[in-house]
């Protein structure tokens, strides 16, 4: 067999694809995080979507590029993939990573918890990783400073009409609106349904209302919508569906989104410091969100949260490339 050669393992965690890559990248020069982004977004697009599309992947897959790290005292340095490019933050991958991390002795197991510190293009998330026995099991992180960017805002979204909603960071910025808005309800629509009215949401947001990051301007982007029950996860898990990217669905209740709605919860006053609620997917995953403690970002009041999951091997894959294969570049159908 003749071709590029590129190897992958693969996890899901609450259902979502972790497809990591083991080999088969170029060097990437050295730099800080965001500047690894850009140069493999500008130079080696192509091999993500070899990894992302069809036929090794799908339209939902999604991916993890280990990279050199740069910031002190990190154990692995991690760049996310999707089906438009890379995000910035990725909360069910780092629990994969956590997990896989201690299996693969990047850190030493250490029990009862192990801690990996995963630098990821919005800074360091440290996760936390429960060992018995040698064996690495659930994993909790906290993530990066996370904030309400804007409480409340309303917008006509095409045939739904006025929909009110928050925008909030949480390692990256959502949307946040309650699904009864767009005549929709868990269990009794489609996943579809949800699809369309939460890219609705997203493409007016995009076009209306200019985001800011105090950190970094790489980070002020808008990376998708995510649709609640209107629940606050106390009494019983509150579901929500995140549709990321180019209307890429999770299938996790989405780490980064978590983390942004315990954030807008928090600036509400809907919960307090050390209080534990319960995020539930489109396929019954669940994670779990607290605020470990509260801090600052610029000119907003944050949090630091704590989210936690479990994650699981899928397998492992050789995936080659020859040269005269067209197809075997990537294509999508949707």
């Amino acid at each position: 067999m003749t071709g590029t050669l590129l190897t992958v393992t693969d996890m899901h965690t609450g259902g979502e694809p972790v497809r990591i890559v083991t080999s088969g990248y170029p060097p990437i020069p050295s730099g800080t995080i965001l500047q690894k982004r850009a140069w493999v977004r500008d130079n080696l697009d192509h091999i993500r979507r070899v990894l992302m599309f069809e036929p090794r992947g799908h339209y939902d897959m999604y991916g993890v590029l280990p990279v050199e790290p740069d910031l002190p005292g990190a154990d692995l340095a991690v760049l996310f993939m999707h089906n438009e490019g890379y995000s910035t933050m990725c909360g069910h991958a780092v629990i994969a990573l956590g997990r896989y991390a201690v299996d693969q002795g990047f850190v030493a197991a250490v029990e009862p918890v192990t801690t990996v510190n995963i630098e990821c293009p919005c800074g360091m998330v440290v996760a936390t990783v429960e060992v018995k026995g040698g064996k690495a099991g659930a994993v909790s992180f906290e993530s990066v400073p996370s904030f309400l960017f804007a409480g409340d805002a309303s917008l006509a979204v095409g045939r739904y009409g006025a929909i009110r909603f928050d925008i909030a960071y949480g390692g990256a910025f959502y949307a946040l609106a309650g699904c009864r808005q767009f005549g929709l309800e868990f269990g009794r629509d489609r996943a579809r349904d949800f699809v369309d009215a939460a890219t609705a949401l997203s493409d007016r947001v995009k076009a209306e209302i200019a985001l800011a990051h105090p950190g970094h301007a790489d980070l002020a982007f808008l990376y998708g919508s995510i649709l609640t029950d209107g629940g606050d996860g106390s009494a019983e898990p509150t579901k929500n569906v995140c549709v990321f990217a180019e209307a890429e669905v999770d299938r996790s209740p989405t780490g980064s989104g978590v983390t942004a709605r315990l954030a807008a919860m928090f600036a509400r006053g809907e919960i307090a410091t050390g209080e534990t609620r319960c995020f539930e997917s489109i396929v019954g995953s669940v994670f779990t969100g607290a605020i470990a403690r509260t801090t600052t970002a610029g000119p907003h009041k944050a949090i630091i949260a704590r989210v936690g999951g479990r994650a699981y091997y899928s397998g492992k894959a050789e995936y080659w490339v020859e040269e005269d294969d067209t197809l075997g570049k990537g294509f999508l159908v949707r």
